[in-house]
């Protein structure tokens, strides 16, 4: 499970361009429309994807790749249509404890009038993404966990997932964090686990 790949949110954009390219980004739109008028786009963005999936898990020497891209609240029809039988995990956490963890980890100014235009797109995580993720509580394949439930239990919450998702749990050695050189190297996650080595009750 690397920091967030964002890799479904660019591949729902393909073919949008900044309205400022140099290749116009009507034409650029239209063409690239056009062009998947012909073929499947679902077929062609999910081979990208398995491919670029592949390739990290050959590199990482790992056979299952855990995508936790937290903001894939945007583009849940579009990640039904690439993986209709895929699990999905959602997590759900009470909404106050999201917001003090934007404005502590990140220093999101969560009142509207502080709240740079850099900032509006954690506003929506709270405002929009909240109620698009808990509607998925009922989807088929769709684990939930709590966050409180896995602070408070994380041992049982994790086997609990790992048997869902159809692995052994028995093979869990241990529930500790650990910090990885990816994790180092990454920009995007909480940074905040880099300090931890255990599940932080606060």
């Amino acid at each position: 499970s690397p920091p967030e790949p964002w890799l479904m949110l660019a591949l729902n954009a393909l073919g949008a361009v900044d309205r400022r390219h140099p290749a116009d980004e009507a034409l650029v739109r239209s063409a690239i429309d056009e062009f998947f008028s012909r073929i499947s786009r679902a077929d062609a963005c999910r081979a990208l994807a398995d491919n670029a999936y592949r390739q990290y898990l050959a590199r990482a020497g790992k056979h299952c790749f855990v995508d936790k891209t937290s903001r894939y609240w945007m583009v849940l029809d579009f990640i039904d249509v690439l993986y209709p039988e895929a699990p999905q995990i959602v997590l759900l956490r009470n909404p106050y404890a999201i917001a003090a963890s934007l404005k502590s980890t990140w220093g999101i100014a969560l009142l509207p009038e502080g709240c740079p235009p850099a900032h509006s797109s954690h506003l929506a995580d709270l405002v929009l993404g909240l109620p698009a993720l808990a509607a998925r509580r009922n989807h088929p394949n769709t684990q939930v966990v709590r966050y409180e439930t896995l602070v408070a239990q994380p041992g049982e919450e994790i086997r609990r997932v790992v048997a869902a998702l159809g692995y052994d749990p028995n093979g869990i050695t241990s529930t500790t964090i650990g910090t990885t050189d990816y994790l180092k190297t990454g920009s995007f996650g909480d940074r905040k686990i880099l300090e931890k080595n255990a599940i932080d009750g606060r």
